[in-house]
């Protein structure tokens, strides 16, 4: 795996914005005021794709609304959902979904990457629904997208793809594509299929052969980095961790860039993949930059 130094990078181009060293959002560390008549609830939701139904949980900010809605991913194979962040992004205001693809985590079907990308889709479309948006107090023009890992690449697809998404965050995205072209010898896929059956534990439906043959055969499409003129209308998160993804996130925003985009922040933590120690600045940083997309006003302003 690569490695990355552990130092704090931030704005390595000068239109960059830094979001550390700010005080904490009280969206993170305080619960919002009680509202009896619309409070914030969890409801769980069965998310229909592709003949197949995901588990999600659908958390719903307090308020009549209707309010903006995150579809939060989480990786492979999803043992960190980082729900904390899901909880400080409803006390912002946000609706947020998560869910398991299929064939992960006891979702029907069968799991792969394709698959994956096709069920980020499908929640897409799941929050857009008349009848859920009614019902679930979403606002279906004000829908940002954000991944973990895996779930990154979802996210960057699925803003590429779909010029509605209002923003989209990447948080240690691994560019599956990027990583496919460097198996240059049957010793590095052999490698990746070892670590791929490192965590199957939760899937369904593929084999860690599978997979890998995946990622080869999709290469190019799957590499986030080209995706950088389709991402550069819209407002761009990219956090990363020293667990070796950083490269391509940062290439990512070399390319927006290139291709004429601005609105792009940036936010690198000395901490391992799953931001073990680094959970209240996840949040914090990823709070911040929602308030800049000015869909609702954090909860400590009048």
């Amino acid at each position: 795996m690569r490695k990355f130094p552990p130092v704090v990078v931030l704005a390595c181009f000068a239109a960059a914005t830094a979001v550390v060293a700010q005080p904490i959002p009280s969206a993170v560390i305080s619960d919002p005021p009680a509202d009896k008549a619309f409070p914030a609830e969890m409801d769980v939701v069965a998310i229909p794709s592709h003949g197949s139904t995901m588990h999600g949980v659908l958390y719903l900010a307090s308020g009549a609304g209707p309010h903006p809605a995150l579809l939060l991913m989480h990786g492979f194979p999803g043992n960190e959902q980082n729900l904390d962040l899901a909880q400080s992004v409803r006390r912002a205001g946000w609706n947020v979904l998560t869910f398991h693809y299929r064939g992960s985590w006891g979702s029907a079907g069968a799991f792969s990457f394709g698959h994956a990308l096709e069920d980020a889709d499908s929640a897409i479309a799941f929050l857009r629904d008349p009848a859920n948006a009614r019902q679930y107090r979403i606002d279906p023009a004000r829908i940002a997208v954000a991944g973990h890992s895996m779930g990154g690449l979802m996210a960057a697809h699925v803003g590429a793809t779909d010029k509605a998404i209002m923003a989209v965050a990447l948080i240690s995205a691994w560019n599956i594509g990027g990583e496919a072209a460097a198996l240059r010898s049957a010793s590095d896929r052999a490698q990746e299929v070892k670590s791929f059956a490192e965590s199957m534990e939760s899937l369904a439906g593929c084999t860690p052969e599978s997979l890998v043959a995946e990622a080869l055969a999709h290469q190019t499409e799957w590499n986030f980095v080209t995706y950088a003129d389709a991402l550069a209308s819209r407002p761009l998160l990219l956090i990363t961790s020293d667990d070796g993804n950083a490269p391509d996130s940062q290439a990512l925003t070399a390319a927006v860039f290139k291709a004429g985009g601005k609105a792009i922040t940036e936010v690198h933590f000395p901490t391992d993949h799953p931001y073990s120690d680094h959970r209240i600045a996840l949040q914090a940083a990823f709070v911040r930059w929602l308030e800049t997309l000015g869909a609702v006003k954090d909860i400590s302003r009048p």
